[in-house]
């Protein structure tokens, strides 16, 4: 089952202390139908809890969200959704009407995807300064943050060339250039071109490498103004910053031949090595190659080497290779097909189209290729199934250690999604996957840590050892918390809650009543009640850095791109862009100081650090609860 899935329903108490609360839905089930097969650790809003403010519905009319001093202000998804709450607090003051900035920019019009960017590059000032909260700032990060809601990449970079005034050199395609006056009026527009590609390199980044078209269009236009004497002289720090960014985002080009020899990167659930896991994380990318072991039907297995982004044909073509397949057999209808298959036993065949399965398995979930004929007889590894009770590194560790450690390694995880992921995972889905990879995989350990504090209560059999760890695990959450890792923090009470951990009534009664009442505050602070209110408020009085709980950013996105259009009578909604654009500079200011934690080099210590980046997990519910059972089995 799924556990991000309902992770954001409200969890029923279980303490004895509070024998009115029963026990809520365990996090591991749910599911969400989709066009096609989804990953399975995208969260979905919760169907019990208003996944934001009220507005229009999908489908529905939608509301025009105009960007002018409002009589009424646009509703953020982090406040509390409207409703009949005897205990609500009393609406805040209605913010003063949007004033202009020192540059004299106001508030933006909507306008049509092909003017947005000519609207924005008039309103740029000509000495290119801006103040904080200027107009034409904010619009700029907007718009470069979230144009592909309105306009693909390529075309919006292909629109930017064309706003050059280029001259006598030419233009893109060759077109006839824009009538641009050759005086102050062309100088001014210059800059403005050359502000809104600097802030696009410096946003994109990394990104690029994937974008083959966008790579030559930037290219075209860097040359262009790497041409123009005009520019030199009140613009040579802008120009030698655009040659510094040109050359480190190392832009991918049709034409070129890709570097020989490209390092393979492990992706850190398939393969158990310590000196993999040990490794700083870097961030994946499209073309990154992984190894990856694809089974028989026998539980043999071939390995490949693959792209990330390889669609399930060329996966089946490496491994067509490696079994040595003749063409005829590949024609006829024994062709192999690919499977994933979950611990549960769940199976599922991939359509030969589909692309960065890599990252969208599940937990304990494998890749199979078998013929039709065989798709029936196929069943889980004996890994998967076998559970084998005993003290793992967990017992001897201390709190600290494992907290510690846990919040290093989902530091590396969080820094190395780009905030345009974000923005892909929830407004593109699928054609947005392979740019979400990084995403994916904090998602997937997210569930997997959830998964992780029931296993290992699960398999300890002594009551007594199984108390002491209990509470041993209120305090990692603890220590999480205060390590500012509400990732972690949110994964280990939603793991807690899981419903065969709270039917446990023997070791919860064990549990000393400071740790009671200790985990009570933390169900408080998790509870989904009036939007995470509680939850919100926390998170606004820590600084930087910090790891949130990132699939509840994925909920508020997900209501500001269904609560309102991107395009009404054919003009862009800049307002939510705007809104758009302040959830993902949210996650920037997250991570805008690095991370300090003394962890030591200690043998231990490295022992520690291996097993929690490669925690062993049971991710199959019902055989969670055989475990409940035979632990406690009169227990309700």
């Amino acid at each position: 089952m799924k556990p991000l899935e309902k992770l954001l329903k409200k969890p029923g108490s279980h303490l004895p202390a509070r024998p009115a609360a029963a026990p809520g839905p365990a996090p591991g089930q749910g599911s969400v139908p989709g066009p096609r097969r989804q990953s399975l650790s995208r969260p979905p809003p919760s169907p019990e809890e208003p996944a934001g403010p009220a507005g229009p519905q999908p489908g529905g009319e939608g509301r025009w969200l105009e960007l002018r001093p409002p009589e009424a202000p646009l509703r953020s998804p982090e406040e509390p959704s409207p409703g009949g709450d005897r205990d609500r607090e009393p609406p805040s003051p209605e913010p003063p009407p949007a004033a202009r900035c020192c540059c004299g920019c106001g508030p933006a019009a909507p306008a049509p995807p092909e003017r947005l960017l000519a609207a924005l590059l008039e309103r740029l000032p000509a000495g290119g300064a801006h103040g904080r909260g200027c107009g034409a700032e904010s619009l700029l990060d907007d718009i470069v943050l979230t144009h592909s809601l309105f306009l693909p990449t390529e075309r919006f970079l292909q629109q930017l060339h064309q706003q050059y005034p280029w001259g006598a050199w030419g233009g893109l395609g060759g077109g006839p250039p824009p009538r641009w006056e050759e005086g102050a009026g062309g100088l001014r527009r210059k800059r403005a071109v050359l502000a809104v590609l600097l802030r696009f390199l410096e946003t994109y980044k990394g990104l690029l490498q994937e974008e083959e078209s966008a790579g030559k269009v930037i290219k075209e236009l860097y040359l262009l103004i790497m041409k123009d004497t005009s520019l030199y002289h009140d613009l040579e720090d802008e120009i030698l910053k655009l040659h510094q960014l040109v050359e480190t985002v190392e832009l991918k080009v049709a034409d070129e031949t890709p570097p020989p020899n490209k390092q393979v990167k492990p992706l850190f659930r398939h393969f158990r090595r310590i000196d993999s896991c040990l490794q700083t994380r870097v961030a994946f990318r499209g073309s990154d190659e992984i190894f990856c072991r694809v089974y028989m039907p026998d539980h043999s297995y071939v390995t490949i080497r693959s792209r990330l982004s390889a669609s399930v044909q060329d996966i089946l073509t490496s491994v067509t290779e490696k079994l040595q397949y003749s063409e005829e057999q590949s024609a006829r209808e024994d062709a192999l097909i690919l499977v994933t298959m979950a611990s549960s036993g769940e199976k599922a065949v991939l359509q030969p189209s589909e692309e960065c399965v890599f990252t969208t398995l599940g937990i304990n979930s494998h890749l199979f290729a078998c013929t039709r004929d065989t798709f029936d007889s196929l069943v889980p590894l004996p890994e998967e199934i076998q559970v084998v009770p005993g003290d793992t590194e967990i017992h001897r560790a201390e709190p600290e250690e494992i907290a510690n450690h846990l919040t290093a390694f989902h530091w590396e995880l969080f820094r190395c999604i780009h905030e345009l992921e974000f923005v892909d995972y929830v407004f593109h889905g699928e054609r947005g996957r392979r740019e979400t990879a990084n995403l994916e995989l904090l998602l997937q350990r997210c569930s997997e840590v959830q998964h992780w504090v029931g296993t290992e209560l699960l398999l300890c059999e002594s009551l007594g050892k199984r108390a002491h760890l209990l509470k041993k695990l209120i305090k990692i959450a603890a220590i999480c918390k205060q390590n500012q890792d509400m990732l972690s923090f949110y994964a280990i009470v939603i793991g807690l809650n899981n419903a065969a951990i709270s039917r446990l009534r023997l070791t919860w009664e064990k549990l000393p009543g400071k740790f009671k009442n200790l985990f009570r505050k933390f169900e408080n602070l998790t509870d989904p009640c009036r939007n995470h209110k509680t939850y919100r408020e926390v998170l606004a009085k820590m600084k930087p850095p910090l790891i949130p709980f990132v699939p509840l950013i994925l909920k508020d996105l997900t209501f500001l791109h269904e609560g309102s259009k991107t395009l009404l009578d054919g003009l862009v909604n800049v307002e939510k862009l705007h809104c758009i654009a302040e959830k993902v500079r949210t996650i920037r200011k997250y991570r805008s100081r690095p991370l300090c934690l003394e962890l030591e080099a200690s043998p231990g210590q490295l022992q520690t650090k291996a097993y929690v980046r490669q925690l062993r997990v049971i991710d199959n519910q019902n055989l969670l609860f055989e475990l409940s059972y035979k632990l406690e089995p009169g227990a309700q």
